[in-house]
């Protein structure tokens, strides 16, 4: 079975990643804002009406992504964005991003929502640029991907983070794919039955994926008919063993195999592995440094 994205976009600018974007786009941007914005604004009536033209600014070197939640931010207040980079270009600092015009009070009513949305997307874009170019350079074949580990409400800006940084955003919530973890497993008695169940109320569109936390549990999930089995927290020599001994094993039988559990910078090499179809990680976006930007009204 190939991998569930066996091929990582070497440019992702060329990919048209805002067209995924849903309708409910607008509705969650006005949710953003009037969280922001719930009654008076005295500082927009300050500074008033009148045309302005505002500079975003990169102040950090990073990847560029979020540019449909900025621009949204900025229609809905009645400014217009023109941008000097392309979504998933790398820049260095002090860089002049964009420039915003509209008026005055709208630009800083706009500028928090829209500059931290942007922070957040770009920074898990650089780290999981960062993250698939090691790996490329490493020689590993197989995807590298993020995580569910994501902040509640404000999954799509990070899943799509992601993306323009050129990995898989893996599955995007619990209808998305079967994922029988230690508890789902301890609850209903085996991997075996679990498994058998699940495949009596799912659609053959849908895959099961099982952790395990041994060889011979991912031996009964593969005998059981696991779609791609889960190597949780095994590393070093033993995880290649492991991984050698399986697809061997196994050679018969369609399967992925997926490695998780503690991977960041420090030990993401050695969880390349040959054999290894999916590596996945929390640390793209979870504690992940923003990329910090500003706008700047111009006199």
């Amino acid at each position: 079975m190939a991998a569930l994205n066996p091929h990582v976009p070497s440019d992702p600018v060329e990919l048209p990643f805002r067209d995924l974007l849903p309708p409910t786009l607008p509705k969650l941007i006005n949710e953003w804002l009037a969280e922001d914005i719930p009654s008076y604004d005295p500082a927009g009536a300050v500074v008033g009406s009148a045309p302005k033209t505002a500079f975003l600014l990169g102040k950090a070197d990073g990847v560029l992504a979020g540019v449909p939640f900025f621009d949204e931010v900025f229609k809905q207040l009645g400014c217009q964005v023109e941008w000097h980079l392309k979504e998933g270009e790398g820049f260095k600092k002090v860089k002049h991003v964009a420039t915003v015009v509209g008026p005055a009070k709208a630009l800083l009513q706009g500028e928090r929502t829209a500059l931290n949305t942007l922070a957040r997307c770009s920074g898990i874009a650089t780290k999981s640029r960062r993250f698939r170019d090691i790996a490329a350079a490493s020689g590993f074949k197989g995807t590298i991907a993020g995580t569910r580990k994501t902040t509640p409400g404000f999954r799509i800006v990070e899943k799509y983070g992601m993306l323009i940084g050129g990995i898989d955003p893996h599955r995007h919530d619990l209808s998305s794919m079967v994922m029988l973890k230690d508890n789902h497993i301890w609850s209903h008695g085996s991997i075996t039955n679990a498994i058998k169940l699940c495949r009596s109320m799912i659609s053959f569109a849908t895959l099961i994926e099982v952790e395990v936390q041994n060889e011979q549990e991912a031996d009964e999930a593969i005998e059981a008919g696991a779609d791609i089995v889960l190597l949780d927290n095994m590393g070093g020599s033993l995880l290649g063993e492991v991984v050698t001994r399986l697809k061997q094993r196994w050679a018969g039988k369609k399967f992925l195999i997926e490695v998780s559990g503690g991977i960041d910078d420090s030990n993401l090499r050695e969880r390349l592995v040959d054999g290894v179809d999916i590596l996945s990680t929390s640390a793209v976006h979870q504690s992940v440094q923003h990329i910090d930007f500003s706008l700047k009204v111009q006199r």
